[in-house]
């Protein structure tokens, strides 16, 4: 259940501001309907570190019109002549999706998809499925995304091309019904340009839906945009992911491979632990370099015992091992309790004074 402090849990793994951005690795059918294909996609993302892989289940012939699903379909990456057997091709059955589950649990990586129509919602749910995923296209078929909300599991809803006002009529549809939700900001162009990212809205989203995590689902090239929008406050990324871009497919140009995810995985990650707690603190690391950058008070020339200390006297020299530069006014004017050699670096003894008494000379 989603909480005040925007957490949700998906397959024992929660998501909120104080984790880990959580990474769907978005194979859509980036596997070419070859369920060994999909399998070497499940491990390579688990190997990459994303914490799900996501599929599409589309029931083709209830999901489109007749003469949309016959229509011809000439593009270079069908798989068949008309568009409904190209989106055959690219489906799995049962038995295959059954496999690819048990596969998905077996590495250990959560297996969800996006349900395009009620049979699909309906055979996925049968699967057990740990999640849904909500296409920008549907945001706007209500009847059948309260359907889905209804089998009470968490849910991802992408909002491409759509308005601030189709996006709160979704959130105050759903959340009396299943409040494990997570609103996902994405412009529905494959890729778009950078410019159509608007990855601010993530903070719009933040502001309207404080009770929700907030997610990015990022259909642009490359992963440096993905950073942006975790500063921004998404803590759901979903990228597209294949093994090679150069396959067969409108999303595999613009997809990541592996090495492309695990980079990904690991620079949100180290975000994460950059961004620190914001107090302001001297690490142990930092000793060392300090003290040989830093610079300390010495005697310009030797100086005797009774001498008052002028601050043509003094000079700024590293290493910072000693009275720091910041105590140079405490110093002029002092008399010197005992003689200083020239390059000898001062100490509080010379003028009489315990580091505590400069202390409070400072603030004098």
């Amino acid at each position: 259940m989603v909480m005040a402090n925007r957490e949700m849990v998906v397959d024992g793994i929660k998501i909120s501001d104080n984790d880990d951005m959580y990474v769907i690795a978005e194979i859509g059918q980036n596997h070419e309907g070859d369920v060994q294909k999909c399998k070497d996609l499940f491990d390579a993302a688990k190997a990459a570190g994303a914490h799900s892989v996501k599929l599409q289940k589309r029931d083709n012939r209830s999901l489109y019109t007749k003469e949309y699903y016959n229509q011809p379909y000439n593009s270079e990456n069908a798989y068949a002549a008309t568009y409904g057997a190209h989106r055959e091709m690219l489906e799995f059955d049962r038995d295959e999706w059954i496999e690819l589950r048990d596969h998905a649990k077996k590495i250990g990586i959560t297996l969800f998809s996006t349900a395009w129509d009620y049979k699909s919602a309906d055979f996925l749910e049968d699967l057990d499925m740990p999640a849904y995923k909500i296409a920008s296209g549907d945001l706007k078929t209500l009847p059948q995304i309260k359907y889905i909300a209804k089998f009470g599991k968490p849910m991802f809803i992408s909002t491409g091309g759509a308005s601030i006002e189709d996006v709160q009529r979704v959130y105050d549809e759903i959340m009396p019904i299943n409040p494990n939700i997570c609103i996902m900001q994405c412009t529905s162009g494959y890729p778009p340009t950078f410019e159509e990212l608007n990855i601010r809205v993530i903070e719009t989203y933040r502001e309207k839906f404080p009770e929700i995590p907030i997610g990015f689902s990022s259909h642009d090239s490359g992963i440096a945009m993905a950073m942006l929008g975790y500063m921004c406050g998404a803590r759901v990324l979903e990228k597209h992911f294949t093994l090679n871009r150069a396959w067969k497919g409108t999303d595999q140009a613009f997809s990541l491979e592996p090495n492309g995810l695990r980079r990904l995985v690991r620079d949100l990650q180290r975000a994460r632990a950059a961004l620190g707690d914001g107090v302001k603190r001297t690490y142990d690391s930092e000793h060392a370099p300090l003290i040989k950058m830093g610079k300390k008070l010495c005697a310009t020339s030797d100086l005797p015992a009774g001498h008052t200390i002028t601050e043509a006297d003094i000079a700024l020299k590293s290493p910072g091992d000693g009275i720091a530069p910041y105590f140079q006014d405490v110093f002029v004017g002092k008399t010197l309790t005992k003689a200083v050699a020239d390059d000898q670096p001062f100490t509080f003894e010379d003028i009489g004074l315990t580091e505590a008494a400069a202390n409070e000379a400072l603030k004098a």
